[in-house]
This record gives C-alpha cells, structure tokens and sequence, in this order.
C-alpha cells in the first residue's frame, strides 16, 4: 500500500516533506506535500483536545512568471488618405527629370522609395494599436453593441426580480438583438463575397468568414532561430557538392541569335506592369502596393527612369535584391515548438517583380524565337498547365496499356532544388544559350549581393545573405530553373524513357512488355545516372520520397521490380501527381474520391453561413470552392463509365440545392438551368473538346499535338478543308476499342426488344460507329478515351 501511494504522489508531481511524529503513539499520520514550493521550519505541538498534533511551517512560494508584454502592431489608417492628395504630394517631392535622370540605379532607386515613404509618412504616419487576443466580430456595429448592453442590463433585472413582466422585456430585447445580428451578419457576408471579383481574394474572404482555427501556442522560436535554420539546411546540401562545380558541363553551342541587351520600356509599358500586376503585400515597398497602382500616373515617369536605367547598365538595384521571409507551419497537425516543421514564404518589393516581369517577357521571346526551351517542360509557361502536362503523360500511359504494354511513371523529388542552384552553372548556361553582353551582367546583378531577414511574432532577424539559388516567390526563379535543368531531358532520353517537368517536379515513364526483364536494370541505371546529373549541377535528388508506380497491362500481371540504389518508395497502387492521384489502372478512383471529400467539407462551411447569404452570394462561394474542385484537371476523367464520375455528379447536386435552399431529394434539372451549368459529364467532355480546338488553333502546348491526327482523305474531297480529324478504328492490337467494349453494350441492351430482332449487333456497331465518330475529336488506334 505504501508503494502504491508514494506511486500517485509521484504521477501528480508532488512532494513529500519530512516531519516528526504527527501522533501521540509516535507515529507519521499527517503528512505534508507540496507543488511548486517549498516547506520550510516544520515544528509540531501536542493537544489536549485530539491526539493528534499541531503542524506548523513556512511556506516559500516560488515567484509567479512576469505577463508579458501585448504585442503591438503598427498600423496606418489609409481609408482617410485621398490618393490625389497623396499624387500631388508625391509629384511635388520628387527631383524634376533633368536631375533624376542622370542618377545611378541605386541612387535614383534610393531617392524613389524615400520620396515615397516620407510622403506617406507626412500624410498617414503609423499608428500603434495592441493586437487583439481573439477575432473581432465585423459585423457588430454600435447600434448593436448598444442594443447588448439594454439586452444584459434587462436579463440582470429580470434575475434579481424574477417578476414576469421584466421577463418578457427581456424575451422582447433578446428578439430584437437576434434579428439585428442576423441582418447586420448578412448584409456583411453579401457585401463582403458580392464585391470580390478575384477567386484569390474570394478563396481569404470565405476563410475569414467561419471561425478561424485557434492560432498554436507559444513557442520560444525566435526569428533569428528561423533564419539561421533555412540558412544551415541550404548550406548542409550544398557543402555535400564539390568545387569547382560544372567539370562535365554540356559545352557551350554556337547560337546565331543572342541577346545582349535588352530593350528600353515606355512610360505606358511601365504603367502596365504596375496596374495590371496583382498588388501583392510586402513590408520592404515603400507605400501599398495598391496605393502605388493608384498614383501610377504620377510615378510612372520617374519608375520607367529607374527601370531603364537598370537594364541598359546591367546593374539591379541592392533595395531590389532584398527579401523579407516570413515562416508558416507546414500542417496544423504538426508540432508547432519545432522549427523543421515550418517552412519559407519569401516576400518581395512589388517594384522588384516589374521589372522581373519586363525581363522575363523580353527572355521568353527569344527563347521562344530561337526554340531554345524544353518543350516537355509547361511550368510557368503560357497556354501550359499542369491539366497538359497531365493528360500527356496519361494519355501515353493509357496508349501503352491498350497496345498490352506495361509501364512505370517515376515521381522524382528534389530537396530544396530553387535554393540550391549553383550560381555560376546557372550563369555558365545562359551564356551557352545566347544570353550575352548587359543582358548577361543584369543577371550577374541580380543573383549576386541578395539577402533575406525573418519576421516572427514582431521580431525581425539578422540580415543573412544568399550565395546560391533563385529567389523564391519571384518571377524569374522558375523561368531560370527550367534553364538550368534543360539538358536534365538530354540524359532522360539517352536511357529510353520519356518525361514530362513542371517546375522541379520531373515524371519519368517507360513502357515495356510484360516479359522484359531488363526494366529493373534500366530503371537502375536511369536514376544512377539522374543522381550524378543532379550532384553535378548542385541538385541533391531525395531518393527516399522517390515515388515509383508501376501499371501493369493487366491487373492479373505482377511486375517485381527490384532497384539496386537508394531506397525509391515503390507504390504499386497510387502515387499523386501534381495535386491528381493516379492509380496503377488508370481508373482515377482514389482521385474522385479525394475530390469529392474536398467538396463535401467545403460544402459543409457553407452551409454553416447560407441563412446570411443570399442567392448570388452563395452561388459566387459554391462556385469557387467547389466547382473550381470539380473541374480541375476533369479532362483526366473523359471516357471513364457514369458510374466512375458518380460521387463528383452527386458532389454537384448537393451544391446546386444549397445555393437554392432546396431539399436534399429536390430534382436537379430545373437547378442547373438556372445556373448555367452543366453536369459533370458535359464539362468533362466539353473541357475535352475545348483541348481538342486549342490543339487544332495551334494555341496548346506542342507535345498535345501527338494525341490528334488530323483527317487526310486518300482522294480530294469536299470535306478536305474542313479541319476535320481521323476517325480512330474500331479495333485496336487488344481487340476492340473501349467506346465499343463499354458504350456500345449498354445502347444495345437499352433498345426495345423488336428493335433488337429486327436488326444484329455487328449492324448495329457499324451504325453507332458513323453517327458517333463523323465528326469525332480523337487520336486513332488508342484508348479511344477522349472526346466519346
């Protein structure tokens, strides 16, 4: 029993002070714990009234922790600050041409920014105000706030005179507050979705509408913590590569078109890019981005001198090459006292980014001229999108598996891969590919001298500078990473796989017949060779979430595919790809599942406000949270049976009830009418033909080209010049094609039975095949999945 107790005093941290006897037996029956203190000078006396004793000691309490300081933010009130007085104080400010003009690039940059900051500083000066410990409610006004004030002083009254009379004043008042807390939140949830035209800020506004998570405790994290963090595991990946770097570089190629310059921006170019560049926040620009697109007028002169000056110099301003990073917690599930569970998001000056965005379209053109870029890669590249570069992998695996032919698709994973890029292999390339004299030394400029500080919870970090990589969240950071990695498809190719890229996310795959038994090998022998391409260009390749999914050309084939490098995660089921979950028989299941779970909790939010919203407003949220979910990537889907895509049409349903408050076994039909919108069949087909027209207009990526053959009759044709496309066979390698293994059943089985015996089945096949593939959009002696 002893043992037992001591055990509880231990599990609930408290301690056992010794003292004499308590008894007059001489025995220890009044014991003493304690917590969190201490017990000091224990003396007993003995009674005459009990027999037991009297304790007595001093109690030495430990010192309370100091409340820390509310954080203070820093705010300015620019709802009062006329932006024509603020233009006209600017233009005043600033030097007239003749002297800013002949300035250096960071000096004119310098005298830009403070200009601009000591004006708003004169006429909106920052404010102190302490943050709030909970979400304020934006919809209570003063007139509410009055009326809850009558609301209590009416509910005291009635409790302390418990009379019926004060009763029903107070049922009264609490009516009349409901119902303006009711009207007050709806006109603020329709105000606030109604006048939001962007899906960004549609996306923030729905957010901020239901109950904001609990932000996560407090940490002793500290900013300096942070960027010595993100500094450290940069500098351990590249430390692992050796020096000089580049020894096997692809040689340099004699080009006959370079760019050694670029060329100067007009005032109304300038003004472009300033207004028609969304007015991201960064706390480095010297006023709001917003506000500067609405003095662009006024400032457009004196930013297309500072531009100009920058590009035909070669030289990028040191205010341009800062950055201000700002850590987010990878999941809310993670622990956030761990700062390997956090990760960047860089900020950029909004003046950095238009100038970046002038170079990047001058860079593309030429590049494009001169078919310089990789056409397997469609990251942030116009008329490309993760949809294309999808499908095209998709569509290639689905072609091998109606030829019975198996496949692998590789998902390769890079640490860090935009900040560990080796500054001088990236300058070596651009000048191998023609980018030449200024052009050449601006990005010599902008690579070299850059820096980040870390903000977290009011602090602000050391400045630590950057020797490798290309800034994170600007415009040119992906543009000179695909040049970086353009020879990555050369040593692809030369192991027979094919690939597709977006961004840093690289897809291999290989087809081959099922009884190949060299695919281990040259798997194997593929990535070997991948690596050392990787460590060669400062690249570390993450083989341990290395994803590797193998499609067999029946699910009765297993495929025991053996690697004798690294630990490659073989997943023979599903593997997710650019936001898709792709399983190991194209079927798309675990995709549809994981769409439709995403629209179902975005519904339920919804639905938690819609006694708020009106109509419109709902169908604005409906619209963006879940139909946005509905038709991404749903040109994956074509061709796939009613059954399939059966979640996704009862996910649209369900959301054309909600914006009409219907019931939940009200017919649908009548709903979508009003809405426009068309079931989830028809958009898959319609984004299958919309696909189809932009690859016959020539406005879709090249490598889409494959999946459409046009129509080329033996003889001249009146229908010669109509753009018309082949008409796929009916029989493929596999026997016939899934439109007829699949469609064709299913009408058969649906016509009357007199219909039936007055015809056969091969003439009704040859009748479904001429009015259904006349003028049908596909590729031939495929799946036949698209456009059915």
């Amino acid at each position: 029993m002893a043992t037992d107790f001591l055990s509880l005093i231990n599990s609930l941290d408290l301690q056992l002070v010794s003292s004499p006897s308590t008894h007059k037996n001489g025995n220890q029956l009044d014991l003493i714990l304690t917590k969190n203190c201490k017990a000091d000078d224990v003396m007993v006396t003995p009674l005459h009234t009990s027999d037991h004793f009297f304790i007595r000691f001093m109690v030495s309490l430990s010192e309370l922790p100091s409340t820390p300081p509310p954080m203070v933010t820093f705010r300015r009130n620019l709802r009062n600050l006329s932006t024509t007085h603020f233009a006209s104080a600017v233009a005043s400010a600033l030097p007239p041409p003749n002297t800013f003009s002949p300035l250096e690039v960071d000096a004119a940059t310098e005298s830009l920014c403070s200009t601009l900051t000591s004006c708003l500083d004169t006429l909106c000066p920052l404010s102190t105000k302490p943050t709030r410990s909970t979400q304020p409610r934006p919809w209570l006004t003063d007139t509410i706030r009055s009326l809850r004030t009558t609301l209590r002083a009416a509910e005291r009254k009635w409790h302390k005179s418990s009379d019926l009379e004060d009763l029903e004043t107070f049922q009264s008042l609490l009516a009349s507050f409901s119902s303006s807390v009711t009207t007050a939140k709806t006109a603020y949830y329709n105000n606030k979705i109604s006048n939001t035209t962007d899906t960004r800020k549609l996306f923030c506004a729905f957010k901020s509408l239901l109950n904001p998570p609990p932000p996560p405790p407090a940490t002793n994290l500290t900013a300096n913590t942070f960027a010595s963090f993100f500094t450290e595991k940069v500098a351990a990946i590249s430390n692992q590569f050796c020096d000089p770097p580049g020894l096997n570089l692809q040689p340099p190629t004699i080009y006959d078109a370079t760019l050694s310059s670029f060329t100067p921006l007009s005032e109304s170019d300038v003004f472009k890019l300033i207004t028609g560049s969304r007015p991201t926040t960064c706390p480095l620009d010297p006023v709001p981005s917003n506000l500067l697109q609405a003095i662009a007028p006024t400032v457009a002169p004196s930013i297309t001198s500072v531009m100009n000056a920058s590009l035909s110099s070669g030289i990028v301003p040191a205010a341009f090459k800062q950055a201000r990073v700002t850590p987010l917690l990878k999941k809310t599930t993670l622990n956030p006292a761990q700062v390997e569970n956090y990760r960047p998001v860089s900020l950029l000056p909004f003046l950095s980014k238009a100038i970046e965005r002038a170079v990047s379209k001058q860079v593309v053109n030429f590049l494009t001229q001169n078919d310089l870029l990789d056409p397997k890669q469609s990251g942030f590249r116009s008329g490309h999108s993760t949809e294309t570069a999808l499908l095209s992998v998709t569509e290639a695996l689905r072609v091998a598996r109606t030829e019975g032919q198996s496949s692998v698709l590789i998902l390769l994973d890079l640490s860090a891969a935009f900040d560990t890029v080796n500054h001088s292999i990236l300058l070596t390339t651009l000048s191998h590919i023609g980018i030449t004299g200024i052009a050449h030394s601006w990005f010599t400029s902008y690579l070299t001298g850059r820096s980040f500080e870390v903000s977290w919870q009011g602090q602000l970090s050391s400045t630590h500078t950057l020797s490798t990589g290309v800034p994170q969240g600007s415009v040119l950071g992906p543009l000179l990473f695909a040049i970086y990695t353009t020879s990555l498809g050369r040593i692809i190719r030369s192991h027979g796989f094919s690939y597709h890229c977006y961004a840093d996310d690289t897809q291999l795959y290989l087809s081959f017949r099922p009884d190949d038994t060299t695919v281990s090998a040259r798997i194997s022998a593929c990535l070997s060779a991948l690596s050392a391409w990787m460590k060669e260009h400062h690249l570390q390749l993450n083989l341990s979430k290395t994803e590797l999914l193998v499609i067999p050309a029946q699910e009765s084939i297993h495929h025991d595919i053996s690697l004798n490098m690294g630990t490659v995660t073989a997943l023979n089921k599903v593997a997710k790809n650019l936001g898709v979950m792709i399983d190991d028989r194209l079927s798309f299941s675990d995709h549809i599942a994981s769409v439709a779970r995403s629209c179902r909790y975005a519904l339920y939010n919804i639905r938690k406000i819609r006694p708020y919203l009106t109509q419109y407003a709902t169908q604005l949220l409906v619209q963006a949270m879940v139909i946005s979910r509905l038709d991404y990537c749903n040109a994956l889907l074509v061709g796939l049976p009613a059954c399939a895509i059966k979640p996704l049409q009862m996910v649209q349903n369900a959301a054309a009830r909600l914006v009409f408050n219907q019931p939940k076994r009200s017919h649908v039909t009548p709903l979508f009418i009003n809405l426009h919108w068309l079931p989830v069949a028809a958009r898959i087909q319609h984004k299958a033909l919309t696909l189809a027209y932009k690859v016959t207009s020539g406005s879709a990526p090249t490598y889409l080209n494959v999946i459409l053959n046009a129509y080329i009759p033996s003889r001249m044709l009146r229908s010669s010049n109509t753009n018309r496309l082949a008409v796929p066979s009916p029989k493929t390698k596999r026997g016939h094609s899934k439109l007829f293994s699949v469609v064709v059943p299913q009408l058969w089985n649906n016509l009357p039975v007199p219909t039936r015996a007055a015809t056969s089945l091969s003439t009704f096949k040859k009748l479904v095949k001429t009015l259904l593939f006349r003028d049908c959009l596909t590729k031939p002696n495929s799946t036949n999945h698209l456009f059915t």
